[in-house]
């Protein structure tokens, strides 16, 4: 091959000249020729050695990429140069296999090595394109917020999603982790109250933070220093392609906090919620699961069903240990008894059966959630 390239070099600066006019004056005429010098020759020395080192190439690469963004061109007149120069190169390919009689499988592998090799080279030249996009768009604060509206809008289905994250990423010079905890917030925290790796978007009316990895000792402090008044609900920590999953389920129960479904506290954390969230999914079959498994305390009045429930609800949680369930709700055993005597009239074997009792203790916790708003 190293015999080849001088012409071969040359050969591909004309034709690309020749089909791309913006290459052929001034400073992009200079970089079309240091690219291809630089592209070829490094292509030359990963088929000696694949673990060549391409560092240089790249640093090249990234500068002109940078360049054309800088110079206001799009990449599509570099993306097209680029598969310009595929196509030349294997055409030579294909003389010299012709001149040295070399196989069709071997030629093959090459025009795969060519087409492969440049896609490598677009990528690298689009990092430095991006790089300089970020910083003519309002630098690494705007990069960030745009990572993360990505993280929790992108179709996980697209295909170059993780390339696209990972561009998004090193513009915004954020390590992207394996997984994020969302934290949802009743009111706008100022910047400079996270640490700098805390990911936010300062336009969502919707205020919230995405913390890459648990949510550990430093991010709880930074959340404690806030103003008293507000409130935060922590979702659970999730693989990164879920995050939207995550701040989903904080927003619901910092939404029950604020409502009165849950204690008011500054910081609610979902796991500790998570089979209130399961219920929550659809309300209206859980009204429909307590409608008929609460179905033998309909004929009661308000407040022989309120006793009964309050009596059913202590039951399922102690198993229904007379004495614990006094205990718990002040009573004398006596009366909680009494009380079990009119359950189990009322409700019969639908509490000795574990599918029966598991749905009737369902629709209990149900009652006890706020009604769905709207």
């Amino acid at each position: 091959m190293r015999p080849e390239l001088p012409s071969l070099i040359e050969e591909s600066i004309a034709e690309v000249r020749r089909a791309i006019p913006g290459f052929s004056v001034g400073p992009n005429a200079r970089a079309l020729r240091q690219c291809a010098e630089t592209a070829l020759t490094a292509f030359v020395a990963k088929v000696e050695s694949p673990d060549a080192d391409t560092a240089q190439r790249d640093e090249v690469l990234r500068g002109i990429g940078r360049s054309e963004a800088y110079a206001g061109h799009s990449m599509e007149d570099m993306r097209a140069a680029f598969r310009l120069g595929a196509r030349i190169g294997l055409r030579r390919a294909k003389q010299v296999g012709r001149r040295y009689g070399l196989s069709p499988a071997l030629l093959l592998a090459v025009a795969d090595a060519i087409f492969a090799y440049v896609e490598e080279l677009i990528a690298v030249s689009s990092e430095g394109y991006e790089e300089a996009t970020a910083e003519l768009s309002g630098g690494r604060e705007a990069q960030r917020a745009k990572l993360l509206r990505e993280l929790l809008t992108g179709a996980a289905d697209r295909h170059d999603l993780p390339h696209r994250l990972g561009s998004l990423a090193r513009l915004a010079a954020w390590p992207l982790p394996d997984e994020v905890t969302l934290v949802a917030l009743s009111s706008r925290t100022p910047r400079e109250a996270w640490p700098a790796d805390v990911l936010l978007d300062p336009d969502d009316p919707q205020p919230y933070a995405l913390v890459p990895g648990p949510f550990d000792a430093v991010h709880r402090a930074a959340l404690a220093a806030g103003p008293k008044s507000a409130r935060a609900a922590v979702g659970p920590t999730v693989r990164t392609g879920q995050a939207a999953d995550s701040l989903r389920w904080a927003r619901q129960i910092l939404a029950l906090t604020e409502s009165g479904g849950l204690p008011d506290k500054p910081v609610t954390y979902c796991e500790d919620h998570l089979t209130t969230l399961w219920l929550l999914r659809d309300p209206a079959l859980l009204a429909h699961i307590a409608a008929r498994q609460l179905a033998p305390l309909t004929g009661l009045t308000a407040t022989q069903r309120a006793r009964l429930l309050e009596t059913l609800d202590a039951w399922l949680a102690t198993r229904g240990n007379a004495v614990q369930m006094a205990e718990s709700l002040h009573l004398h055993p006596q009366t909680v008894r009494y009380r079990l005597r009119l359950l189990d009239a009322a409700f019969g074997g639908q509490l000795t059966d574990p599918d029966g009792r598991f749905s009737t203790e369902l629709a209990v916790r149900g009652l006890a959630l706020p009604p769905p708003e709207g």
